[in-house]
């Protein structure tokens, strides 16, 4: 491991800060640090720049107070849409005093002489303070809310301030983003009908039932991610991956991954990877395939990368007809502002205190995620929770959001250095079941697929893979963000994708020669795969093998693991 702090530092991710994050609690980002020193005394010597922001503040204020100052909202500001903000001179004046203060504190970042690490980790804190402290968020003072406290004559904030204390009572300790009353698992979430055909103690693997008459001879094989359940690829029928691929002439299995307690603290890598390709023994068995096309989603595109890499550096990268990766960041470098947020000593804190309990919890990992985008993901369900006392939306992404699973400590340790070294750039930094990775060995075609709005997963940073592989590669760039990216379906009418098949190195000149396509990356992926995983032949009618039959039908157990 390194032992420069400045590389290591350069090279933090979003995975790194996640994981260290949910080890330590989102709680240390907020607290005052060096670079939040340096920031006030850069302020300190630059006295008549400060002074004249100070001052122009000040002048804005004198021209709130007379009902001059023409300070408004931006333009998606969903804060202060209701019509009493405008209405009421005393909120008017309020936001604006409010808004006036965000840019000034936004104009002292931006001048301030800081280097990018430092500007970054105080933007994230100034951001996030001047979030908190929105009008929008204080009971009654936010006219919605004055507003449904007479219109249930109080009962809304006796039901947001009991949903309030139930929600603080336990992890995690944010607003409930999902009434989850009307999701059931395998009735009208994934419900995509099919069998577990193999299980060991780290996964189930799910077939699913085919829904035509043929099917292509190249069965695929889903990795989903470690942090969450599996069926982000098989949410609510007509917003089902799986379902989709059924549908059109695909043999279908999917991992289903145990939820580790601290009885399997030691699962790292080596654990995780052999269990991939246990799996992989079982698709080849029951379809008679001789390859298979391996896809991953998230942290288990990084596994089944490394899978890829594995098998190539084995002499067997001929068991894959292809690799698909989804959301999937390889090269952690730069990642944006998360980058900024942590440091090796941090990261060695966080492995020991995940070693020490066995696992990383996933509830708290949940808390890290929603303070990632806090106006979206913590104040928008605080003013509906808590100010209306209403309930949150029942939505089939947010359901799976909520279904949180462990993680087992080795995993997150070996995930941990992964992200902060910067591994899998460089041939051989990591080594998996005794096998040196070098991900410029995997050669076969490759599919990925990255959201143009994804907080987690930045598609700058999903585009670098394209540099790393050693074979052909299609990068598609979808909209919405992280999971919101791959629920595609035909039939959505604000769906569209980008495309270039000049992968240069750089990411933003790729997408200044990009070509929008109107319509489902699904369609895409699918015309891909189609070119790659054989000729068409009876679909199956029983599911297993003769060796390895059903277990249990889907979505399994395992995934109704707490």
């Amino acid at each position: 491991m390194s032992t420069n702090p400045a590389t290591l530092a350069d090279t933090a991710a979003p995975l790194d800060v996640l994981l260290v994050d949910a080890a330590l609690g989102p709680v240390r980002r907020f607290l005052p640090d060096m670079s939040t020193a340096r920031w006030a005394v850069s302020m300190a010597r630059r006295p008549r720049l400060t002074a004249r922001r100070l001052g122009g503040l000040a002048a804005e204020a004198g021209k709130v107070v007379l009902g001059t100052s023409e300070v408004t909202p931006k333009r998606g500001d969903r804060r202060f849409t209701d019509a009493g903000w405008t209405e009421n001179p005393l909120l008017r004046r309020l936001v604006q005093l409010y808004l006036a203060g965000g840019r000034t504190v936004d104009q002292l970042v931006d001048e301030a002489d800081l280097d990018p690490r430092d500007r970054k980790r105080v933007r994230f804190l100034v951001e996030n303070v001047v979030e908190a402290m929105s009008p929008s968020n204080v009971p009654l003072v936010n006219p919605a809310s004055a507003k449904a406290v007479i219109d249930t004559a109080g009962l809304s904030l006796v039901r947001g301030g009991t949903q309030l204390v139930k929600d603080l009572a336990s992890a995690p300790r944010i607003p409930d983003m999902v009434d989850t009353s009307g999701f059931t698992l395998g009735d009208n979430i994934a419900a995509t009908p099919g069998s577990v055909v193999f299980r060991n103690d780290v996964l189930e693997l799910i077939q699913y039932v085919p829904q035509s008459d043929e099917v292509r001879e190249v069965p695929v094989m889903i990795v989903p991610p470690t942090i969450n359940k599996f069926y982000a690829v098989d949410l609510s029928p007509g917003r089902s991956l799986v379902e989709f691929s059924t549908r059109n002439d695909r043999q279908m299995f999917v991992i289903s991954w145990r939820n580790p307690d601290a009885r399997h603290k030691d699962w790292d890598f080596d654990t995780y990877v052999g269990s991939i390709l246990e799996a992989l023994d079982a698709v080849e068995e029951i379809t008679g395939s001789a390859q298979t096309m391996l896809a991953g989603i998230c942290s288990g595109g990084i596994l089944a990368s490394i899978t890829a890499a594995y098998l190539a550096g084995i002499g067997r990268q001929d068991r894959l007809a292809g690799l698909v990766l989804a959301v999937t960041v390889i090269d952690n470098h730069d990642s944006g502002t998360v980058s900024a947020l942590t440091d090796p000593r941090m990261a060695a804190l966080a492995k020991a205190r995940s070693a020490q309990k066995g696992f990383l919890d996933g509830r708290s990992l949940a808390e890290v995620f929603a303070w990632l985008r806090p106006s979206d993901l913590i104040w928008n369900y605080w003013v509906n929770n808590y100010l209306l006392g209403k309930k949150p939306p029942a939505f089939d992404i947010l359901f799976w959001n909520a279904d949180t699973t462990r993680m087992s400590a080795g995993l997150h340790a070996d995930f941990v250095d992964m992200a902060v070294e910067n591994q899998l750039i460089r041939a051989g930094a990591l080594s998996v079941l005794g096998v040196p990775i070098d991900l410029g060995k995997v050669t076969v075609d490759s599919y990925i697929v990255a959201g143009i709005a994804d907080h987690i997963t930045p598609w700058e940073n999903c585009y670098r893979t394209t540099q790393l592989l050693g074979g052909a590669t299609r990068f598609i760039l979808s909209t919405s963000g992280h999971i919101a990216a791959l629920v595609n379906p035909p039939d959505n009418p604000k769906a569209s994708f980008h495309t270039n098949d000049d992968h240069g190195a750089d990411a933003t000149t790729w997408l200044k020669g990009a070509e929008t396509h109107q319509g489902s990356w699904w369609n895409d992926v699918a015309q891909w795969l189609d070119e790659r995983t054989g000729e068409l032949k009876p679909a199956p009618k029983e599911m297993g093998s003769t060796r390895l039959r059903p277990l249990a039908d889907a979505p399994g157990t395992y995934v109704f693991d707490k």
